[in-house]
């Protein structure tokens, strides 16, 4: 019988909004680190030194998300010099890919034991360092040219304002999902029921933040129907309707079934299979096609 992977625990920050929110003074590693620590906090059974290794995603590779940002957050957290670091990126859906080669190293059998991170600081990335046209490779730049690809350097907000186009999505429809979207995370919030899963972050200030930026408990639909398209002059996609710009970090201990037998560990979840699928970059987050990489997973 082939190992199967489990999620034993899994924990993150509060997400800061970008640039003028809570977490903007946090490095990336430091807030890898201190979301590691707090998972392996919660599950003292399993030991620093016997994990495996660790894993992280960022999509932005660049500034202080640099190097070998798994290795670092790794040593960061208090993890011995035994236990090696790897960083992948998948852009969003990097964390997830973590999560994927994780999983995948316990079924082939190469370890029992494995941390799994994500982090994102959108404020203290060096996004000069990826602006396509500085960087970007001409044949994804220039359409005049015989050997083009496709706008493989497309902005997400303009991808988003291609498909409420082919699939008909108007800007009221948008809005309404935004403002219910902000409602059910309020409530949630107000409800305690994000506190399980976050690891407060204590701020320069002496506070502590516990709770995410970004939810809005006084947005509304006529509010947002003030608010100027962002990407295009006769488009949808407004500051209001679309995803924020976040700060933040995630963790997750994977484990073989039997190490979490041993350990007399209760796993949350069984990693079930995982598929990567790729879609025209001028349609990313079309609902007609998958996602650039999910797992699927059965929850205890």
């Amino acid at each position: 019988m082939r190992p199967e992977p489990v999620v034993v625990d899994a924990v993150r920050s509060p997400i800061g909004r970008a640039f003028k929110g809570s977490l903007v003074d946090w490095r990336p590693d430091d807030l890898a680190a201190h979301v590691a620590r707090g998972l392996l906090a919660r599950v003292p059974e399993a030991e620093a030194a016997a994990i495996d290794d660790v894993v992280l995603g960022a999509a932005n590779l660049v500034g202080e998300q640099a190097k070998n940002l798994g290795r670092i957050a790794g040593s960061l957290a208090g993890l011995p010099d035994s236990v090696g670091g790897a960083t992948v990126s998948r852009a969003c859906a990097s964390s997830l890919q973590a999560v994927r080669m994780v999983s995948d190293a316990v079924v082939a059998g190469g370890g029992d034991t494995f941390l799994a991170l994500g982090v994102e600081s959108t404020t203290r990335t060096r996004h000069d360092a990826f602006v396509p046209g500085k960087h970007g490779n001409p044949r994804f730049l220039e359409a005049a040219r015989d050997d083009y690809v496709n706008d493989m350097y497309i902005a997400m907000g303009v991808t988003a304002e291609n498909v409420a186009k082919r699939f008909g999505v108007s800007r009221e429809r948008m809005d309404e999902f935004a403002v219910r979207s902000h409602a059910r995370a309020v409530a949630a919030q107000d409800a305690g029921f994000f506190d399980r899963e976050i690891v407060t972050v204590p701020l320069q200030d002496g506070s502590a933040l516990a709770a995410d930026d970004s939810p809005r408990k006084k947005t509304s639909v006529d509010l947002l129907a003030t608010l100027p398209a962002a990407f295009a002059d006769d488009g949808v996609v407004t500051a209001g309707n679309s995803c924020p710009l976040s700060d933040g970090a995630a963790a997750a201990l994977v484990m073989s079934h039997t190490r979490a037998g041993e350990l007399g560990l209760r796993p949350r979840a069984k990693v079930l299979g995982c598929a990567v699928s790729g879609v025209a970059p001028e349609l990313m987050g079309s609902d007609r096609s998958t996602p650039p990489a999910s797992c699927w997973t059965g929850w205890g």
